[in-house]
């Protein structure tokens, strides 16, 4: 993964309108039933699938500051590592997982965690429950074992939003198998899955899109109330505690440079490179203007991808590029943020 999804701990949140598109799949009881969400974010995608339904929601997330974001769209939220949860098994009506799409950070360790994610909280759905389930496209295969085996009614979709797009996002959509449906699954139908599943893989793009118009629907069942427990660190006290602890205040020069207070005017006019070096290394960022136009400017690089199509013997060959670019945020003091690349 890039340095920057590995800032925001994986997270590429679901656009609004896809996750509403979803929401057209799945019909909710009229009595209550519970959804789980994982990797919450920020909440607003999870918010959108569950919308207008009786339905008591709950969520983890990892990061403090989405968690808090995230707190008014569940019933339950807890900030912490979703490998820390214990769960009773079969307890969800559904479970909405966008996981991080990055390997397991650690020596030795090389699984997608998309696969863990997915083998982690598969269990606490119910028999008859509905996974919807959003990864790359490229990633379907390394979940074969489980959705080949555990899944029934599975259908796939291509997600079509400039920001999924980018990412290959796809949507898929399931429904939990019951102990007597697994054992009756013969060797040639679980065969026949993945084979099925490993196509997908190699050829996402040829996905059909999601429909604004569902053209299946998705029976959620009703649960009771769920009671999930948090083992792991308490990581908001932590938090809390971390600046106030000596060791941390002799740690903290060595961990966190001084800013370097760079002043002055340069021997020789700068051409064009040496100001985009100033500017990507961060050292023409700062606070400039006056009144309504006065402002924080924040220089960083970027990747971008050119891509390109062109016909060869009657085909279309699309080519791509990787590049490098200069990109200026600018939040003034109105509020308004400008982002020019």
């Amino acid at each position: 993964m890039r340095l920057a999804g590995r800032e925001r701990l994986g997270f590429y949140p679901l656009p609004v309108a896809e996750a509403k598109r979803i929401r057209g799949f799945l019909s909710f009881p009229s009595t209550l039933c519970t959804s789980l969400d994982p990797c919450i974010g920020d909440g607003v995608a999870f918010q959108a699938v569950t919308s207008d339904a009786q339905v008591r929601g709950y969520g983890i997330e990892l990061d403090a500051y989405r968690a808090e974001q995230a707190r008014a769209a569940v019933d339950e939220l807890i900030h912490g590592n979703c490998f820390d949860v214990q769960c009773p098994v079969e307890s969800f009506s559904l479970v909405y997982l966008n996981p991080p799409y990055d390997f397991e950070v650690g020596e030795g360790k090389s699984q997608r965690m998309e696969r863990l994610f997915l083998e982690h909280v598969y269990r606490w759905l119910k028999p008859g429950g509905v996974l919807v389930f959003v990864i790359p496209g490229p990633r379907i295969e390394e979940c074969i074992a489980t959705l080949s085996v555990h899944f029934r009614d599975v259908r796939v979709y291509r997600l079509t939003e400039p920001e999924s797009i980018r990412y290959k996002q796809i949507v898929v959509f399931g429904v939990r198998r019951t102990r007597s449906e697994r054992e009756r699954l013969q060797d040639t139908d679980i065969t026949r899955a993945r084979q099925w599943y490993a196509t997908l893989s190699r050829q996402p793009d040829r996905l059909s899109p999601l429909p604004a118009q569902p053209d299946h629907q998705y029976a959620i069942p009703p649960a009771e109330p769920v009671r999930l427990v948090y083992r792991g660190l308490p990581l908001d006290q932590i938090e809390d505690l971390l600046p106030k602890s000596a060791a941390y205040r002799q740690a903290a020069p060595i961990l966190f440079a001084q800013e370097a207070d760079i002043s002055g005017r340069p021997l020789t006019p700068l051409h064009g490179g040496h100001v985009g070096l100033l500017c990507t290394a961060g050292m023409l960022n700062g606070i400039f203007g006056e009144g309504d136009a006065r402002h924080i400017a924040h220089w960083q690089s970027i990747k971008v991808v050119d891509r390109t199509e062109e016909e060869e013997d009657g085909a279309t060959v699309i080519r791509e590029k990787e590049r490098f670019s200069n990109e200026l945020t600018l939040v003034f003091a109105s509020g308004e943020i400008a982002v020019l690349k």
